[in-house]
């Protein structure tokens, strides 16, 4: 196996640089093609508000990548410098990457304890990456195996129970400061799968009012639909943040869609000192953050999410072992499969190799003795030779096998192919 997993989290990374290592669509197309072009790997690359991670397979003969090459080549495609992105990246290898996708499938690496928004979003990153045609066998056995077992994880265990995504969390978050929403006006900015869940989450808290906002307006209009809301046209944005109370905001727009400046000229003095609430859920952020005066305006972002999470979730937390038992068990399946998978084909091919000299050998003995040998005579023969050719190959199956559980499997699989002569098939 030759697997990394790199990249940067909210644990390791702050907000201002994640939201500039942050794909669009477009360019993470051309990332997964420029990776497999360059460096001819298997990739998949996740992206989420609170990390960005690459996956990245290679054959065994050839060196793995590390995060000093990736920090340079994050750099060169978001326009940084390796330097100020490598002290930010982690670097899993082998088993330890294969877990490490396990514990983000099954939520236990994100800020909210067991969310299952990040399943579908590793689902998603999976999908993307193999129709672009970046996946190999590697990729391909490991994803569905995350996704497998953060399915048995949500099942077999309370880790999920409950509200347990960022939206649900900033819904949470709110409710450390207001009482009641049934005097407020909330707005929700982005109709896509994160303003989807924060709507849901909202509309059980019977606000007074409900609008709903994005760039495309038939999205909009199908989110205030499903949740009885108000749609406003995107070009009216400013209009709706004076009437509002409370703003949870999830686009995926590049650049902040609300900047001081805005804000300050078209929203803040409008507002006559109204204090207004304002959780910003997208990466890259939708406002700027010089908006938070401490005062009449307090903006938050997915970062302080970390805060509502320790609060909240220890119910969840009495559940991490069992989670965790059942990750551990997965990833030492999932590396004996993988590594039986790689033995097979050379095992095949000695075993054969084997049988053709035993018939070689055991085919003119038996014609010489023609005539003078019974069948049971013969049979022994047979069996005899069968069983010194078994008892040859246990050696050199068995410590093959033996290395293959410690991650040493390829150097051994190339030197039985010298010593016998095998032919790749």
């Amino acid at each position: 196996m030759n697997l990394r997993a790199i990249g940067c989290n909210v644990a390791s990374a702050p907000v201002e640089l994640r939201e500039r290592l942050a794909f669009a669509p477009p360019l993470l197309t051309q990332a997964l093609a420029e990776l497999t072009a360059r460096y001819g790997v298997e990739a998949v690359i996740l992206g989420t508000c609170n990390r960005v991670e690459l996956y990245l397979a290679r054959p065994e003969v050839e060196a793995p990548l590390h995060a000093p090459l990736l920090a340079e080549f994050l750099g060169e495609v978001h326009g940084l410098s390796a330097e100020a992105i490598l002290p930010h990246l982690y670097e899993y290898a082998d088993e330890e990457a294969v877990r490490h996708l396990f514990r983000v499938a099954c939520g236990l690496d994100s800020v909210v304890l067991g969310e299952a928004q990040i399943t579908g979003q590793v689902k998603e990153a999976y999908e993307t990456a193999r129709q672009a045609g970046s996946t190999g066998s590697l990729l391909n056995t490991l994803f569905p195996a995350a996704l497998r077992v953060a399915k048995r994880v949500r099942t077999e265990t309370g880790i999920g129970r409950g509200h347990a995504s960022v939206s649900s969390a900033a819904v949470d978050f709110l409710l450390t400061v207001f009482d009641t929403f049934t005097d407020k006006v909330v707005l929700v900015i982005g109709a896509g799968k994160m303003g989807r869940l924060t709507l849901q989450h909202i509309r059980e808290l019977h606000p007074a009012r409900v609008l709903v906002t994005n760039r495309h307006l038939d999205k909009a209009q199908r989110r205030a639909a499903e949740c009885g809301g108000q749609v406003v046209p995107w070009d009216q944005l400013d209009e709706a943040l004076i009437q509002a109370d409370i703003v949870l905001s999830t686009t995926g727009a590049p650049e902040p869609i609300v900047s001081q400046r805005r804000f300050d000229e078209k929203v803040r003095y409008q507002r006559s000192g109204r204090p207004l609430v304002i959780f910003d859920m997208a990466v890259p952020r939708d406002f700027d953050p010089a908006i938070h005066d401490g005062e009449s305006v307090i903006l938050f972002n997915v970062d302080d999410l970390t805060r509502v999470a320790n609060q909240a979730l220890a119910e969840r937390r009495r559940h991490i072992p069992a989670a965790e038992a059942i990750i551990a068990q997965e990833v030492q399946q999932f590396v004996l499969d993988w590594n039986r998978r790689k033995d097979g084909p050379i095992i095949g091919r000695l075993t054969a190799e084997v049988d053709r000299l035993r018939e070689a050998v055991v085919g003119p003995l038996l014609q010489r003795f023609n005539g003078k040998l019974t069948e049971a005579d013969k049979a022994y023969i047979e069996g005899a030779f069968r069983l010194f050719q078994n008892r040859l190959l246990h050696g050199p199956i068995a410590a093959l096998q033996e290395a293959s559980r410690s991650g040493q499997g390829h150097t051994l699989r190339e030197a039985i192919r010298k010593l016998f002569g095998l032919q790749d098939s």
